[in-house]
């Protein structure tokens, strides 16, 4: 596997600017392989709410801890950044806040509304967390008009325990079908990650699951372990396999599946919000 060297005159600018507004992105602190190739096409997934989370999941690089106080100027910072860059999708995701009462979702809200206001033709794709099944702070974040809702699945339930100890299978799923019933228009998406030790079969039976909460979007990528402290990868799916598995998403009916190797959540984000 071999991802696009870091370098480039966009990705040097898009660098400078998240240091100057103090904005975070996902794309470096979950150590993402594809950062080279999405900020050279002035791609990013800005992450907010801090960079320190309050849960262990063992498959993720961000940093785990008591995070600091919520920074209510950030949605602007935010929005001021999609402006400069002239953005027409931008991907917006967090760290899991569970300390707060609605686990950030007004400010979720407040960051789609700041990226519209300085680019109005932007379209807005948000990767949340569950919400501790928090559904009223969910719809705070559907009533501010999203395109796309993601939220990932990321395993199968047999190896939630090991994978997320403190996310919840069905919670999940019930995260994807309410976000659906509460505005048709709008598009939902999940991801799953491949190699921490899934049978073919319960990939598949994940994979109908979300189709079954009527998710339009699904993205399917290979698990690298950030380092030897997190889960240990059990092994890696050929090129033919991840294709096997797009086609037996699209039999599913999902709209749209990207599944390869590199693929992460916010990959060619863009091109699915247009589907």
């Amino acid at each position: 596997m071999r991802a696009r060297v870091q370098s480039g005159p966009n990705y040097t600018e898009l660098k400078r600017l998240m240091r100057d507004l103090e904005l975070h992105t996902v794309c470096e602190e979950a150590q993402c392989p594809n950062i080279g190739e999405c900020w050279e096409s002035r791609s990013a997934t800005f992450m907010i709410l801090g960079d320190v989370c309050t849960r262990r999941c063992m498959f993720c690089a961000v940093t785990k801890g008591k995070p600091e106080g919520v920074d209510f100027d950030e949605p602007r910072r935010l929005g001021e950044a999609v402006g400069h860059l002239k953005l027409k999708h931008v991907v917006i995701t967090s760290v899991n806040r569970d300390e707060l009462p609605d686990g950030g979702a007004s400010i979720f809200a407040e960051c789609i509304h700041e990226s519209r206001r300085h680019s109005p033709g932007c379209s807005v794709e948000v990767l949340i967390p569950d919400l501790e099944g928090n559904w009223d702070a969910l719809g705070v974040i559907v009533e501010a008009k999203p395109d796309v809702l993601n939220h990932n699945t990321e395993t199968v339930p047999r190896l939630y325990r090991r994978t997320r100890p403190q996310a919840k299978y069905q919670r999940t799923l019930d995260l994807l079908r309410i976000g659906k019933e509460m505005d048709g228009t709008m598009l939902t998406k999940s991801g799953l990650m491949v190699g921490l030790g899934e049978s073919t079969e319960e990939l598949l039976e994940a994979m109908q699951d979300i189709r079954d909460t009527n998710c339009d979007l699904l993205t399917v990528g290979q698990y690298l372990s950030p380092t030897s402290r997190h889960l240990p990868i059990q092994r890696y799916y050929t090129p033919e396999e991840f294709e096997d598995l797009k086609i037996a998403g699209i039999k599913m009916g999902f709209r749209h599946v990207e599944s390869g190797p590199l693929v992460r959540s916010s990959y060619h984000a863009r091109e699915q919000a247009q589907l």
